[in-house]
């Protein structure tokens, strides 16, 4: 079953009122400085997810075409760089649209496009558009305008590139002295027994940039390796998970790479969890540090791994080629693509599945938030029940993931949790992964926390609780606390 976007609540989504979605190649071009003519609540604009019930516009104010703030970067891991930046500057987004974990998930019910002065797709009265040639340079942050309904390019050539997320790029290392913790490190797994409380403590929160200092420092004062003191003194699922925070969020994407592609058969959830639609600047991070630890390339590995359409959709991936989160959504660009969409997939008998693959693996999050957006409104389902409907196995996975990365990630990753907890048995290892890579960020954490009993009614550290015991159930709770 799939779940619509959170822009405009979870209850008659998609309902625009009458006459204000624009027929095909009839937006109007801009008037400088009135499009989006804004009133005296600022409607969530075209792409972009809306505030939470009760809670007003944040501030800064969403950018108006759905695109995500620049820095810190909207990767899988960390939002927040090291050390701690100034506020966005007017215009960009505030961190997330969505509530920390003591406010309420969904946004509030109302239309998903701005209020209009007149019907959207209105022609203006006679002469009011300007000559040919002659519009106005758009101000920052308003429309882009179209002249003649020429198809624009998808990236903008001010489009500024995503910086690398926290614990991608070798410059982010935290400067402070980390001897205090490798002591009580060393004291908790020095002689009879293991103090867990004290590993939980200090190792659950931990940033990924203090990760490395804290393991050079514990290795200068102790002549021990931190990882093999746990391994000697850890066991199960607890170890399991001790190790995946020690490795940091780049090495721990390398290690789940080689594991998934190594022995016989592919671990494809691995392979979508690490790789779909992750920044460029984090893709390019993940080969080299692939290259760097197994002296392969991921790309080949992929290669000989993978077969036929499968290895064509993750060779698009791997290319890092992404439209960047700077590059601003247009509406005729967006509409071209739906018509695409639909054209390979509902249109025909056999989806073209390359089409879908090339649109979907080369846009930026908020583009497909607007092509979603856009595709239910002109053709009243949604694309990720396309989708799955004409789609099957790792392929209908991949793409789902791919849409629910740009409608909404704190969803996103709440339905992955309860895919490793529901069912008979627990998946303990996708469980423990999918925590990790959740936990880098805090306040995406508080938000998937959010979305979880948004959709699940009930609460997601509850609901580990009963599926885990021990030491192994308080290692997770304490990273998504």
């Amino acid at each position: 079953m799939s779940y619509p976007p959170p822009l405009g609540g979870y209850q008659n989504f998609g309902q625009p009122p009458p006459g204000q979605y624009p027929p095909q190649g009839q937006y109007p071009p801009p008037q400088q400085g009135q499009y989006p003519p804004q009133q005296h609540q600022q409607q969530p604009p075209y792409g972009a997810p809306a505030a939470p019930y009760g809670q007003p516009q944040p501030y800064p104010p969403p950018d108006p075409y759905g695109r995500q703030q620049v820095y810190p970067p909207p990767g899988q891991y960390g939002q927040q760089s090291y050390p701690p930046q100034p506020p966005p500057p007017l215009g960009q987004p505030s961190h997330s649209p969505y509530p920390q974990h003591q406010q309420p998930y969904p946004p509030p019910t109302h239309s998903p496009y701005p209020q209009q002065q007149q019907p959207f797709a209105a022609p203006p009265p006679m002469g009011q558009y300007p000559p040919q040639n002659q519009y106005p340079p758009p101000n920052q942050g308003q429309y882009l305008p179209q002249q003649h309904h020429q198809q624009p390019p998808y990236g903008a050539p001010h489009a500024v590139p995503t910086p690398p997320s926290p614990g991608y790029d070798p410059n982010q290392v935290a400067h402070f002295d980390a001897s205090g913790a490798t002591d009580q490190l060393r004291k908790a797994m020095k002689g009879f027994g293991t103090d867990e409380s004290t590993l939980i403590r200090i190792l659950a929160h931990m940033p990924p940039q203090e990760i490395p200092v804290v393991k050079q420092t514990y290795q200068q004062r102790h002549h021990h390796s931190l990882e093999s003191d746990i391994k000697d003194e850890c066991s199960g699922y607890f170890e399991f998970a001790l190790l995946a925070i020690l490795r940091g969020p780049l090495q721990q994407d390398v290690w789940c790479l080689n594991d998934a592609l190594k022995g016989v058969g592919t671990k494809e959830a691995l392979l979508d969890d690490v790789l779909i639609c992750r920044s460029n600047a984090d893709i390019r991070a993940i080969k080299t540090a692939y290259q760097q630890t197994y002296r392969r390339s991921l790309e080949s590995d992929v290669k000989s791994d993978l077969s036929s359409k499968t290895e064509r959709m993750y060779s698009m991936i791997l290319s890092a080629s992404r439209q960047e989160e700077s590059a601003p959504v247009h509406p005729q660009a967006v509409d071209a693509d739906v018509m695409e969409l639909h054209r390979a997939t509902e249109a025909k008998t056999g989806a073209e599945q390359l089409t879908v693959c090339s649109i979907l693996t080369n846009r930026s999050d908020g583009q497909i938030r607007a092509i979603a957006q856009a595709y239910e409104h002109k053709y009243r389902r949604s694309l990720e029940t396309v989708i799955k409907s004409d789609f099957a196995g790792h392929m209908e996975d991949a793409l789902v993931r791919m849409v629910r990365s740009g409608a909404d990630k704190a969803m996103r990753d709440a339905i992955a949790l309860e895919e490793c907890m529901s069912g008979p048995g627990t998946k303990d290892e996708r469980l423990v992964t999918r925590v990790v890579a959740i936990h880098w960020d805090r306040a995406h954490a508080g938000q998937v926390k959010g979305a979880y009993k948004h959709r699940y009614k009930k609460d997601l550290i509850s609901r580990i609780r009963g599926e885990t015991r021990g030491d192994y159930e308080r290692i997770l709770v304490a990273m998504i606390e």
